[in-house]
């Protein structure tokens, strides 16, 4: 059960508070002044949160919150005050303060607050104890591989991760980025590391999943929301798939990147922003700038130090040491026989280190227990052929055009979809908005507004 400190010396307003929380599952111890509150907590009680007042007799709740913020590290506060004034708040963050509300307040969304702070709370004492256990596991010395590709990827990832240097990890789908990312962080020494995949993400809630939004921002907005960056801290967020983002997206992420601050939806409060950021993509973003599909300032700002992770086929030497790794996570130890490794190193693996990974897996399940033999290996692979898609093509000896090519594949996407440009882009295999700037680029009309063509 969370435990939280309140400190005024208004009787009347203490009890209402300790009513309204313990209503709500929360013990609740009190104090009337600053110095009885710095009593309670020497006595080594365990505290998620302490609200104070500012103005009380004696010492202030600012000085409270800077004294207790010293000796207990992760306490979060929120202040209280009846003569709040933009210095007032300015100064209670400053002193480490998660919020700061101004008397008289509501009291179910000063509950909302505290189940706020206690959130937070919660989140980075479990995210710390995690840590301990997941740093080892992602640490730079446990990815695999002695090719010179992959040593020179450890030696520039070691040699930028304490600092607070944008990184952008590039490489196709499949090779390992977020491993490379969660890599980085481990040997930072921050504590907290969020991983968001943007691509996954509607367009529409990307911003509140950032940076959160307030109460009644936005119809559903019921309660105040937390985002990434701010649950994130002094932390690493890890931004993969950051070429998939919108241009209008593209310009927030500009600013909290140049800036280091950002608002919550609907709010007005800036925050500050001092998480490193390692942002990760598949796509070619020089040739998605030329486009005008992504923001020239914002590739400059994300390509402050790149590390390229290779695909396979360019570290074919680093496959036996990574299906010996596989093996036993899969459960399997009665080995393989000749010729299974050299029929997994001739093949190219379009799909990466995870296609490897499921087909080892998969070849393990087919084993039941005994050796891995050639014959528990997909015939794809066996046959060193690429599996061919739906979307493959041969290109006519007459040659073609492939403008007029582009332009009449998107419109029988278009066609095909009766004009729905979100389902018309999922058959392209491209994002809706890359199919408005290739409708753009080949003039095609006719197809409805946006709001029309996604009912």
């Amino acid at each position: 059960m969370a435990r939280i400190l309140i400190v005024d010396d208004e009787p009347k307003l203490r009890a209402l508070l300790t009513m309204a929380l313990s209503v709500e599952g929360i013990d609740v111890a009190e104090a009337d002044s600053a110095e009885s509150a710095l009593d309670v907590l020497g006595r080594g009680d365990a505290f998620s949160l302490m609200v104070t007042d500012v103005r009380m007799p004696g010492m202030s709740g600012l000085d409270l919150v800077k004294r207790a913020r010293r000796e207990r590290p992760g306490l979060e506060c929120i202040v209280m005050t009846a003569h709040a004034d933009a210095g007032t708040g300015v100064e209670a963050m400053r002193n480490g303060a998660f919020e700061y509300v101004t008397k008289p307040f509501e009291m179910d969304e000063m509950v909302l607050l505290i189940r706020s702070a206690l959130e937070k709370g919660r989140l980075r004492d479990e995210v710390a104890e995690l840590r301990g256990r997941e740093t080892g596991r992602y640490h730079l010395d446990r990815i695999i591989g002695d090719s010179k590709p992959m040593q020179e990827l450890i030696r520039q990832a070691r040699m930028v991760a304490k600092r607070d240097t944008i990184v952008l990890v590039r490489g196709k789908s499949g090779t390992g980025k977020e491993l490379v990312a969660r890599g980085i962080h481990a040997e930072s020494g921050r504590e907290i590391f969020v991983a968001v995949n943007c691509g996954a993400i509607p367009e529409t809630l990307l911003e509140s999943e950032l940076f959160g939004h307030e109460k009644g921002s936005f119809t559903g907005a019921h309660a105040q929301k937390i985002g990434f960056f701010e649950r994130a801290g002094a932390g690493t967020i890890f931004l993969d798939e950051i070429g998939d983002v919108s241009p209008g997206m593209q310009v927030k992420l500009l600013r909290v990147l140049q800036e280091r601050e950002f608002t919550r939806v609907g709010g007005t409060r800036v925050i500050r922003a001092p998480a490193r950021v390692v942002a990760a993509t598949h796509r070619n973003l020089e040739e998605e700038v030329k486009k005008g599909v992504f923001r020239e300032d914002l590739y400059f700002r994300l390509n402050v130090f790149p590390i390229y992770v290779p695909s396979l086929v360019e570290r074919i030497e680093d496959i036996p040491a990574m299906v010996d790794a596989f093996l036993p996570r899969f459960g399997h130890t009665a080995g393989m026989a000749d010729g299974v490794l050299s029929k997994l190193m001739e093949y190219s693996w379009p799909g990466n280190v995870r296609e490897l990974e499921n087909c080892v897996e998969r070849a393990v399940i087919i084993a039941s227990g005994k050796p891995l033999e050639t014959e528990h290996l997909p015939e794809h692979i066996r046959q060193k052929k690429v599996l061919e898609t739906p979307s493959a093509f041969r290109l006519p000896e007459t040659g073609l055009s492939l403008d007029e090519l582009e332009k009449s594949l998107l419109l029988q996407a278009l066609n095909m979809t009766s004009g729905n440009k979100t389902k018309a882009a999922g058959l392209l295999g491209i994002t809706r908005r890359a199919l408005y700037s290739k409708m753009h680029t080949h003039g095609i009309r006719g197809y409805g507004s946006e709001e029309a063509a996604e009912t």
